[in-house]
């Protein structure tokens, strides 16, 4: 496909906001990143799905450890040769962490930084080529909460997503004249898989999940669904000015301090 071909406007190709687009979602198998690949194919784009293991979705699927760069390198091949283009890429795929500082060896610091971190830019650098083709190219990471608010318990994640937001305004700062937008979400505690386990493992499992219910403003854990719709705002045409920054999909409980009833 020409670059000329690529420049086709975006209005002309259909009724879908996205439609015509192509978007990769890293983690795109299950939980937030399941959720935003339902979300941008409903607005029309047709969705690559990278995860190290694709099995439960039903969209196009490319098997992928973010970790491993020549296994990156492959997958974002194989879509730009499926498609032919690539416009957006929504890098999801993440890890936890549990413990205050010492809890955690230098091999899983260096293990869940390489994950959360580095991976994003071993997609979007697989990507950048095409991106800098597409009229309509965006980038979307998923940070977190975690990222500016400080959370007993969770040194190593808010070091992986602080990074990933100072690493946002950095690749937006880097790509903006070449066309591309790069944005991030912050999600506050969402009802995922992960959480789910998280939830099991701890000695009263209910009541752990209402004390995490009660830590945001609005009284309940985030839906996927949610963060998904964030997403399809940065990434969609309607947010064209929008870049180097983040959305906050929390229930407030980053912004918000409201006093007990």
């Amino acid at each position: 496909m020409t670059g000329t071909e690529l420049a086709e406007p975006v209005e002309a190709r259909g009724a879908g906001r996205l439609h015509g687009l192509v978007a990769i979602i890293t983690g795109g198998a299950s939980g937030i990143g399941a959720a935003i690949a339902e979300r941008l194919h409903a607005d029309g784009a047709e969705i690559a799905v990278l995860d190290r293991d694709p099995s439960g979705t039903a969209f196009p699927a490319f098997t992928a450890d973010v970790s491993d760069r020549a296994s990156v390198d492959a997958a974002v091949a194989a879509v730009a040769e499926r498609f032919g283009r690539i416009d957006i890429v929504v890098n999801n795929a993440g890890i936890g962490a549990v413990g205050d500082i010492a809890a955690n060896d230098d091999d899983e610091w260096a293990r869940v930084l390489s994950i959360n971190v580095t991976g994003i830019a071993r997609v979007t650098s697989a990507a950048l080529p095409w991106l800098r083709r597409s009229p309509a190219a965006a980038v979307c990471n998923t940070a977190s909460i975690a990222s500016t608010t400080g959370l007993p318990q969770r040194a190593l994640y808010t070091a992986s997503k602080g990074a990933v937001s100072a690493l946002t305004r950095a690749m937006a700062a880097d790509h903006l004249r070449e066309g591309i937008r790069v944005n991030a979400v912050n999600p506050g505690t969402a009802d995922t898989p992960w959480v789910g386990r998280l939830l099991d493992q701890a000695d009263d499992p209910a009541a752990e999940r209402a004390a995490l219910e009660a830590r945001q403003p609005h009284g309940r854990l985030v839906s996927p669904q949610e963060v998904a719709a964030a997403v399809a705002y940065l990434v969609g045409p309607d947010a064209g000015s929008t870049t180097g920054t983040f959305i906050e999909v929390d229930g407030g409980m980053a912004q918000l301090r409201l006093r007990a009833e």
